[in-house]
This record gives structure tokens, C-alpha cells and sequence, in this order.
């Protein structure tokens, strides 16, 4: 056991330790309450040691009838605001005096009394409105984004960083197995063939199906003449004895060459020409039986699953997805980047237009009022609700902690306050009865 709590006393030293920044205030506005109680006590004790000097020496010089007053009444202010500022946190003395350690023993319910305070100041949807009504928002968001050097790319660098570390964070083959799935279960959920019929129906109207009909045709025309010799051995393949005998092969396979590049060529130069009506018509009815017939949309569904389920198309999709995410983290970790480039333009413009647009920026304030009207509507109820049993949650310890350092300073202060006007009121109190 002290092999494994040495090594892990080792390990713990090796961490890098980060500075306890978050605590600084607390401990700062401590050391404060705590040196301002020490003064006050001092100055109370001080008090006492003038009353007991002023008593021994106060039949010498009517000066220390002045000075006996006042330290007499400077004790009794002193003590009785100690007294009060100790009841609140703390029983005084530990003496279970009635109506004393107030914050600890009315725990819950200055923790409903907060949470009441808030909603009825802050989260009503009329105060909501009436607080934000004041407030420009989006010129404030338009003067940081537009700042070159400032909102917007501290807000760019965070981003890509962030973007980064989220895509290196996250294991490459799942994240690239999951958006697989989930690219083919809205592939699944997605018919195919209404879509390509509209799509198809839209080419036509545009005529943007005559270009590929002529590129078809091109393309015919250069397939056959590449394979002419081809052509021709068929022909001479199936002719007759007679016909091979007499030369009429050679002649047929001419004509029908010939006849080939005649209705190729005219299909070309024609646009009216029978056959491309035919093609069209065919395209059209193609179109029809896409968005509308049963038989055909099956078949193209069909077609589809066995396309999604295919191994090598996922195959394909991990090693697309693979390049893409580290194309990507490449892209956030380069500063000078172009991700990170058009990141900053967009947020340069973005500011630009929220600090220069009056009318964009009664729209953007007017949507965040609506926002901010709307949670405090809707979860106004709940977040007071979290305050309250927030506090509730804290032991007595801890609340009376933590007001007591956020404003122990200044009840200290008090108390000094009641010293010195106690003190004052005795010594005008002494004055009157001298004269009297």
C-alpha cells in the first residue's frame, strides 16, 4: 500500500499544476475581512484601555472626565454593534442567546427569499422586456465582431481550435461508421425516384437535355467510326455464300456504314429530326414512369438499397470521410488557412453590418428581447427554483462563509463606526452635563 500511495504521491507531482486563479478574489476579499476585524477589535480594546486609564487618573484634570466618557461610551457602542454583527453569522460567545446566528439558522429561508428577489426583479417577461428595451446588443456585438484584431478573431481562433480538438478528440473509425449510418438512413428515408423524375422533367422544360443528346450522338458517331472494321466483319460474317461470291457484302457493308453516318449526321445538323423527337418523347415518358409509375419506382428503390448496401460503396464512404476529417483538422490548425480566412471575413462582415444597419439592428435587438422574454416565460420559474435549492444544498458553514466574506469587510466597519459614534455621543453627552 505505500509502494502504490508513494507512486501515486510521484505521479500527482508530475502533473502540471494549474494556478488556482478562481479562488484569488475569495481569498483576497478574505484576508481583507479578516485584517478589518482584527482593527476593529483592536480599536475596542483600545477603548477599554483608555476608559481604565481615564478612570485612574480622573480626579487629576477635567480633561479625563472627557476621556473616561467617551471611551465609556465608545465601549458600549463597540460591544453592542459587535454584538450585532456577530449574531448575525454566529452564535456570540457560543451562548445559545435567542435570536442570534440568524443566516445560519434562516438558511432556506433566505434562499427562497433570493430566489422570490430575483424573479420578481429580473426574470418577469414585463421587466425583462422593459431592461432590454434600453439595450443595444447588436451594435455591441457588431463593435466586437468588427474589430480586426479583436472580438472576432479571438472568437475565429477559438473556433478552429476548438474545431479541431473536437474532430481529433473523436475516433475516426466510429464517428466515420456513424456518419456512414446515418447518411444511409436518410438515404433510406429519401425516394429517389419522384426526384429524379422531377429533376429529369426540369432538364426538359429548360431544354437542358440538348447538349447531352448531341453529345450522344457525337459520341455514337465516333464509336462507330473507330470501330468500322468491326461493323464490316459482321456484315461479311452473315452474308450468304452468294452474296460473298459476288461482292454484294462489301457493297452492304458500305450502304449500311454509309447510312449510319448519313442518320447520325443529320440528327445532328437537324434538331427537328424524327429521331430526336424520338429520344425526347422517350426522355419524357422516362420522366412520367419516374415520378409516377409504381413498377419503375420500385425497380429504382431497388437499385438504390443495393447501392447502399454494397460493402465497397461504404468502403469507399469511410476513406472519403477519413480524408475529409483530416483535411479538416489540417485546415482549423493553419492560422493562415482559408477556413480560417473566410471565418474572419464573415465575422468582419457580420460586425459590420450589425454596427452600421440601424434597421438590421432593431431586428437583431428585437429578436434577442423576444428570446430573453421567452426563457424568462418559460423556465423563469425554474431557474429561481435552481437558486433556491442551490442554497438550500449549502450546510450553514458554507453560507455563512461565503456572506461573510463578501461583506465582512464592511460590517467590520460598523462596528469601528459604532465605536468612534458611541464614543462621540458620550463625550456630547458629558459635555451637556458639565454646562448642565
Amino acid at each position: 500500500m505505500s509502494g502504490k500511495r508513494a507512486q501515486a504521491a510521484t505521479h500527482s507531482e508530475a502533473l502540471p499544476q494549474k494556478p488556482l486563479t478562481a479562488s484569488v478574489p475569495l481569498a483576497a476579499a478574505t484576508d481583507r475581512a479578516r485584517s478589518m476585524r482584527i482593527f476593529a477589535t483592536a480599536l475596542l480594546v483600545a477603548m477599554a484601555g483608555l476608559f481604565l486609564l481615564a478612570r485612574h487618573f480622573a480626579g487629576t484634570h477635567p480633561a479625563w472626565g472627557y476621556a473616561l466618557a467617551f471611551a465609556e461610551a465608545a465601549m458600549v457602542g463597540g460591544l453592542a454593534d459587535w454584538f450585532a454583527v456577530t449574531a448575525l453569522f454566529r452564535r456570540p460567545l457560543g451562548l445559545p442567546i435567542p435570536h442570534t446566528a440568524i443566516i445560519p439558522e434562516k438558511k432556506d429561508r433566505i434562499a427562497e427569499t433570493m430566489a422570490a428577489f430575483l424573479q420578481a426583479n429580473f426574470l418577469i417577461p414585463a421587466v425583462v422586456a422593459r431592461r432590454m428595451k434600453g439595450m443595444n446588443l447588436a451594435l455591441a456585438a457588431g463593435n466586437f465582431l468588427a474589430e480586426p484584431k479583436g472580438g472576432q478573431s479571438r472568437i475565429r481562433a477559438g473556433a478552429s481550435e476548438l474545431f479541431a480538438e473536437i474532430l481529433e478528440s473523436l475516433d475516426p473509425e466510429r464517428l466515420g461508421t456513424q456518419v456512414k449510418a446515418g447518411l444511409k438512413g436518410q438515404l433510406d428515408k429519401l425516394e429517389v425516384s419522384p426526384l429524379l423524375g422531377r429533376m429529369l422533367a426540369a432538364a426538359i422544360a429548360d431544354k437542358r437535355h440538348l447538349p447531352l443528346i448531341e453529345s450522344g450522338l457525337r459520341w455514337a458517331g465516333l464509336t462507330l467510326e473507330a470501330n468500322e472494321d468491326l461493323v464490316r466483319e459482321m456484315i461479311h460474317s452473315r452474308a450468304n455464300a452468294l452474296l460473298r461470291l459476288t461482292g454484294f457484302d462489301e457493297r452492304l457493308a458500305n450502304s449500311v456504314l454509309d447510312g449510319l453516318y448519313k442518320l447520325i449526321a443529320e440528327c445532328i445538323v437537324d434538331p427537328e429530326h424524327p429521331l430526336r423527337r424520338k429520344v425526347e418523347e422517350g426522355l419524357h415518358e422516362l420522366a412520367r414512369d419516374l415520378a409516377e409509375d409504381p413498377a419503375m419506382r420500385a425497380k429504382v428503390e431497388a437499385i438504390k438499397r443495393d447501392l447502399i448496401d454494397n460493402p465497397a460503396i461504404g468502403d469507399w464512404w469511410q476513406g472519403v470521410w477519413e480524408r475529409l476529417r483530416l483535411s479538416l483538422i489540417e485546415t482549423a490548425r493553419n492560422p493562415d488557412a482559408a477556413l480560417a480566412g473566410q471565418l474572419g471575413g464573415a465575422l468582419s462582415e457580420l460586425g459590420k453590418a450589425l454596427r452600421d444597419d440601424p434597421v438590421l439592428q432593431r431586428q437583431v435587438n428585437r429578436f434577442a428581447r423576444r428570446i430573453a422574454v421567452g426563457v424568462a416565460t418559460r423556465y423563469g420559474s425554474q431557474i429561481v427554483q435552481l437558486v433556491s435549492e442551490t442554497v438550500k444544498r449549502w450546510d450553514a458553514r458554507t453560507v455563512t462563509d461565503r456572506l461573510e466574506n463578501a461583506v465582512g469587510r464592511d460590517l467590520q466597519f460598523i462596528r469601528v463606526n459604532g465605536t468612534l459614534v458611541g464614543g462621540l455621543v458620550g463625550l456630547l453627552i458629558h459635555f451637556v452635563e458639565s454646562f448642565g
